[in-house]
């Protein structure tokens, strides 16, 4: 039996300290909005409370035995509430910038792409622990996550929302290289999904129009490259030390989503790039620590989850920050645990309070 130990510390402070970055940067990226409006929470409001729900979320997560998220009762219930709440979305979700994303319930928008995330993790860890003795039998062994990932990708791509469709790909991904899937066969894989996905990502002229601004944006500088030029100012014009906190230029309308998609811009704009550093590091050792997490893991279905969630966070961190550098086409991701947003934010929460509780029954000293 593993021995019982204390939660990775580290990794737990380095969460909550990006927590409360999230919240001083959501409120220096928003407050030059009407604080309140037609009744509604103004976004540092909003937020707190987020915060304070996610931490409560993550506090419970942490001494829930990891083990029981492996029972086919629990998975099986995760996948229908997963997938209805997706096709909702679909059909009842308000068309909100020309997508369907969220679920109004009792006045708090709810973003089911982010719960799916958690649930594939969930589900393909379950999955690759009990067929691993068989994993170069593709069918198989991939043959259950193969089906379900297609349902997840296909609803979260139609609302549409590809660079998260994507993402969830990207994580289980891992997970399966790191089951034991043969080079051979991850590259066989590979090479028939890679030219799928192009494909459907290239179904949209807008996509296709992004990328090649994306390429070059001062082609349409107040147009499809307005965002990315702006983001760009805004990381220049912050320095090494930043304009100071609240003192973004670029959130005065000129950069849209500011504190979301591009709170990352507004954070090295306002405290250069010692804070955006500091920020980028923050992220590093939540990967470090949660490999190590996954190192120490008592079991496999322990260190498979351990990896996705890991995965998770630092595979939204880097599609971010890209973003906001200009180093990828724009695609919408919040940056875990800072960004705007409480479906987001609760969902890392559980994650790193799931990943504690596999620290705390690691069989190995820390």
């Amino acid at each position: 039996m593993a021995r019982k130990l204390k939660s990775d510390r580290m990794l737990f402070y380095t969460t909550i300290v990006l927590t409360f970055s999230g919240l001083v940067m959501v409120y220096s990226a928003s407050n030059t909005l009407t604080p309140q409006s037609g009744g509604q929470l103004d976004p540092l409001t909003k937020q707190l409370l987020f915060t304070v729900f996610g931490l409560a979320v993550m506090a419970v997560a942490m001494k829930f035995d990891y083990h029981a998220y492996r029972l086919p009762t629990f998975i099986w219930a995760m996948l229908a509430f997963t997938i209805v709440a997706l096709a909702a979305v679909l059909v009842f979700g308000p068309r909100i910038n020309k997508t369907h994303r969220w679920l109004l319930l009792a006045g708090v928008s709810i973003q089911p792409s982010e719960f799916a995330k958690i649930t594939m993790i969930i589900f393909a860890a379950a999955v690759l622990e009990q067929r691993m003795d068989r994993i170069k039998e593709l069918r198989y062994a991939l043959g259950p996550i193969a089906v379900v990932l297609a349902v997840v990708f296909a609803l979260i791509y139609y609302q549409p929302d590809y660079g998260t469709a994507v993402a969830v790909l990207a994580v289980v991904a891992v997970m399966v290289f790191a089951a034991g899937l043969p080079l051979r066969h991850l590259l066989l894989v590979g090479a028939v999904t890679v030219p799928l996905l192009v494909t459907v990502g290239l179904l949209e002229p807008y996509r296709v129009n992004r990328f090649l601004i994306f390429l070059n944006p001062e082609q349409d500088p107040l147009g499809l490259g307005y965002q990315p030029l702006q983001s760009l100012i805004a990381v220049g014009t912050g320095g090494v030390t930043g304009r100071g906190l609240g003192g973004s230029i670029q959130k005065l309308a000129y950069l849209p989503y500011a504190s979301s998609d591009f709170i990352y811009a507004v954070t090295a704009e306002e405290l250069g790039l010692i804070g955006a550093t500091l920020m980028l590091a923050c992220f590093g050792i939540l990967t470090w620590r949660g490999l190590r997490v996954v190192s120490r893991a008592p079991d496999a279905f322990g260190s498979l989850l351990a990896l996705g969630l890991t995965a998770m966070i630092a595979v939204q961190a880097f599609i971010h920050i890209s973003v906001v550098l200009s180093m990828m086409p724009n695609k919408g991701i919040p940056l875990p645990f800072v960004s705007a947003g409480g479906s987001s934010l609760i969902v890392s929460l559980a994650g790193m309070g799931v990943l504690l509780n596999i620290s705390q029954q690691a069989s190995a000293e820390g």
